[in-house]
């Protein structure tokens, strides 16, 4: 591979890129490099080659090399602004340069003291091309220092040479509904990346390279836009047979059918397979269970919201100003909806507002956003470039959890382009009984809807833990997320029915069937009524056996509400909430007093708070960790409590403290070895003897499937065990449970994960120590009888479901049960064991 020197531009000290004191270049945006912070004032050529670019400022230039490598070169910060006072161009766009000639002599006393600062950055602006980078360190000498040391890639060279086969395709008519977003760009991208030749992606005049994600979306392919191929090397050929294909049949988006033009020669069906649909029945679309409940009604097709505006402006001052206008009448619209909420909802939920407020002040998008608007861009530019950036990488991310607040980040960014752009939000025209289908729903749109209305609603993306689908729940609306992109297709007013108990979409249902729907409706109706008079009841089984059905919650709200609904305590206080969404870590006090409060709320019953559990997957401001290919194996939960111990011994103190108000337990998350049990407890010891405290009772999670097959040696060192069967499932099955494509195979009624929760509860009895569960699996119905017939001693469940789960475990006697559990550790299959279930009701 072709080695290509990058020799210093000018004399200085060197720094790396990422401590430049500008986001746009400290996060790569532009490209990865390196900064100079100048002694000399006259800016040399890198490396041999043409300016292709040379900003009307003259303080930017970018050479490229015969290579194809892009060496972009700007003097100080925010120098845009100087609008080309201080710097005299010596050079020509189009002119071919050597290493060492002179392209720009600036004044380094006017640059220094009217920029933000000097810091000259070397950007290598085209990284796709780039196979790897040795950077110096130190001090630079001005033609002399080897600043880079770049291995170009064997398909980076852009051009045409070297005897390389020409191959293009035929024209093909994109049949993404929503055109070449990231999902299918990144698929596209992946695909040219195994071929040598150069790829390019033609549509009209313009062409990107097709190994670039971010250049493919730049080309803005729309659905059934016409595009071409375009490969240049010794495997064009190839590259173009297997890629066009893929690209005619929707790069793997769900339920996109090849589409063709009337014009073009007659593709073979074979060529171009439309996937079918995931239950083998076109009309029965899945997806995953959002908010429970079941919508009979009408489609009604949401499209995403586009804006128009100018890239370039010529006042930066003026830009500034209407961007911070546009920011402050979009906090005070969201304060409004937040009260509303608060005072219609659940407070818990209007909280959600709150903190689209706070992106609203997040230092670094509005870092981004001004030094874009300094650089010569529009407010509208700026803003949408930097909240896109920051939306793209949260998507990415494995949480689903964090994943999810990228949509909360374009809901923010879009109230911004529309006060912007004068953009009226359109109204929309619903039927008596709507059942909403979009790629994806923002969050403020969703806590508007009119649930007179609007029954329930499908999006492609997202999944159960999205501010969209916890809105849903607040307000009562169905909802399933996750689902075959077929949605995109279905027409406006056609039938359906949405079941988002199980995640699913009826299409064109028999009137048959939506006559069966409307009464089961009612009878589930009725049931929920009986079950929530009923609430107040203790869980006692036909026989005489008794379970504490207990909460799992986020806050003091939560606390409220599940005594209202017949909860007998918590069996999860979800503490991350007080450190997410915040600059600061939350101080002792704070922690102490959200504890104490709750405590109170619940007069008398007991609390068991999970220490904080967060990682790389799910990462905070204040508490910097490196990114991990993998992050659910990687450095989260207890072991993130051991690395940070002042991080864990702060809220150990504070809920030893809150213990002077009644029963509190403490919980650790994501155990897998009996020494990191050890350390953590030796930490709380510490802490309880310095505060001279009662000790209190310690439990652990029991997530990872080696904690499941230890649980006897565990039980030993500690008083109770909590399964979270959300982790435990996804660990156990190899499956990502935010995943949509597999997130419908994934469940925890798998004979692996019960053999699992039977091990566990063998262990804990063997001690005399007490089992609980505290992922989905205790909410769900169906479940129940398994974990009663597994001796499981309590069940912890969300809120909303504590009524309808007591009643459930009053319709059952231990004997059934135990029957029932013994078939269903013999099963072969989570559908096989329902089944079970369903017969023995």
């Amino acid at each position: 591979m072709e080695k290509v020197i990058v020799k210093a531009p000018l004399s200085g000290v060197i720094y790396p890129i990422e401590q430049v004191p500008d986001p746009v270049f400290s996060q790569k945006m532009v490209g990865d490099g390196i900064s100079i912070d100048p002694i000399s004032n006259e800016l040399t050529a890198p490396l041999g080659g043409q300016v292709t670019q040379l900003h009307s400022a003259g303080h930017a230039v970018t050479i490229t090399h015969s290579s194809g490598l892009e060496v972009m070169l700007h003097v100080g910060i925010d120098t845009v602004a100087l609008k080309g006072k201080g710097f005299d161009a010596l050079v020509e766009e189009g002119q071919a340069v050597q290493a060492g000639d002179k392209l720009i002599v600036f004044d380094l006393d006017y640059v220094a003291t009217n920029a933000k600062s000097l810091l000259t950055q070397i950007i290598l602006t085209n990284g796709e091309i780039i196979a790897g980078v040795e950077k110096a360190e130190g001090r630079a000498e001005s033609g002399q220092t080897d600043l880079m040391t770049v291995t170009i890639a064997e398909d980076g060279g852009l051009e045409d040479e070297g005897g390389g086969v020409e191959s293009v395709s035929e024209a093909v008519i994109i049949p993404n509904m929503t055109g070449l977003h990231a999902r299918p760009a990144a698929v596209l991208a992946g695909l040219a990346k195994k071929f040598a030749a150069r790829i390019e992606l033609i549509k009209g005049e313009e062409r990107a390279n097709a190994k670039s994600v971010v250049g493919i979306m730049k080309l803005n392919v729309a659905y059934r836009d016409k595009v071409q191929l375009r490969a240049v090397g010794p495997d064009g050929e190839a590259a173009v047979a297997e890629i066009l294909p893929e690209l005619q049949s929707g790069l793997g988006d769900e339920g996109t059918a090849p589409v063709i033009s009337p014009a073009s020669v007659e593709i073979p069906e074979e060529m171009t397979p439309a996937q079918g649909p995931k239950s083998g029945d076109p009309d029965l679309l899945l997806g995953v269970a959002a908010a429970p409940g079941i919508a009979v009604g009408t489609a009604v097709r949401i499209q995403e919201e586009r804006f128009e505006y100018e890239e370039e402006a010529e006042d930066s001052h003026r830009e500034n100003v209407r961007i911070d206008a546009a920011i402050e009448e979009s906090k005070n619209y969201l304060e409004a909806l937040q009260m509303n909420l608060h005072m219609h909802s659940d407070p818990a939920k209007a909280a959600i507002f709150a903190a689209h407020r706070e992106i609203l002040d997040d230092p670094d998008l509005l870092d981004i956003t001004r030094s874009l608007i300094a650089k010569g861009k529009s407010a509208e530019y700026a803003w949408q470039k930097s909240y896109s950036s920051y939306a793209d990488q949260l998507a990415v991310l494995k949480n689903e959890v964090l994943a999810g607040r990228a949509n909360d980040l374009r809901d923010v960014g879009k109230r911004v382009l529309r006060i912007l752009t004068g953009k009226e939000a359109e109204e929309l025209q619903l039927p008596g009984s709507a059942i909403l289908l979009a790629e994806e729903l923002t969050p403020s749109f969703t806590a508007t809807l009119d649930t007179e209305k609007v029954k329930g609603f499908c999006t492609t993306t997202g999944g159960a833990t999205s501010h969209v689908a916890i809105l849903a729940r607040a307000l009562d609306i169905a909802a399933v997320a996750g689902i075959e992109a077929a949605i995109l297709e279905i027409e406006d007013g056609t039938p359906l029915i949405l079941d988002g108990n199980r995640g699913t979409l009826r299409i064109n249902p028999s009137d048959e069937l939506r006559e069966e729907t409307l009464s089961r409706q009612a009878a589930i109706k009725e049931q929920k009524e009986k079950d929530l008079a009923a609430s107040g009841e203790p869980a006692v089984t036909k026989d005489g056996k008794r379970l504490e059905v207990v909460a799992n919650i986020g806050g003091l709200e939560g606390a409220r509400e599940s005594i209202k609904l017949g909860g007998e305590g918590v069996g999860l206080l979800r503490s991350e909430f007080l450190f997410l969404e915040r600059t600061t870590a939350p101080t002792e006090d704070e922690q102490y007093e959200v504890y104490r409060d709750i405590l109170l709320a619940l007069d008398g019953y007991p609390l068991i708070v999970r220490t904080l559990d967060v990682g790389g997957d799910k990462p905070l401001p204040y508490l910097p960790m490196p990114v991990e290919e993998n992050p659910f194996l990687g450095q989260r939960g207890i072991r993130i409590g051991l690395e940070r111990p002042e991080i864990f011994r702060a809220q150990a103190r504070a809920v030893l403290r809150a213990g002077a108000h009644g029963r509190i337990c403490i919980m650790f998350p994501m155990i897998a070895t009996i020494q990191e049990l050890r350390d953590a407890r030796a930490m709380l010891a510490e802490e309880q003897e310095k505060l001279g405290v009662e000790p209190i009772e310690v439990g652990i999670m029991i997530e990872v499937p080696s904690t499941a097959v230890m649980a006897e040696q565990f039980a030993r060192e500690v008083d109770f065990f909590s399964v979270g069967t959300n982790d435990l499932t996804q660990y156990s099955l190899a499956m990502d449970r935010g995943h949509p494509k597999l997130a419908a195979k994934i469940d925890a009624m798998d004979p692996a994960i019960l053999r699992l929760i039977e091990l566990a509860v063998k262990g804990a009895h063997q001690h005399g120590k007490w089992l609980g569960i505290c992922g989905g699996l205790a909410s769900d119905p169906d479940a129940v009888p398994i974990l009663i017939g597994l001796g499981v001693d309590e069940l912890s469940v969300s809120v909303p479901a504590l009524p309808s789960i007591k009643a459930e475990v009053r319709k059952w006697t231990v004997a059934d049960c135990q029957l029932l559990a013994e078939k269903s550790l013999n099963a072969i299959s989570g559908s096989e064991v329902r089944e079970l279930v369903g017969n023995a009701r």
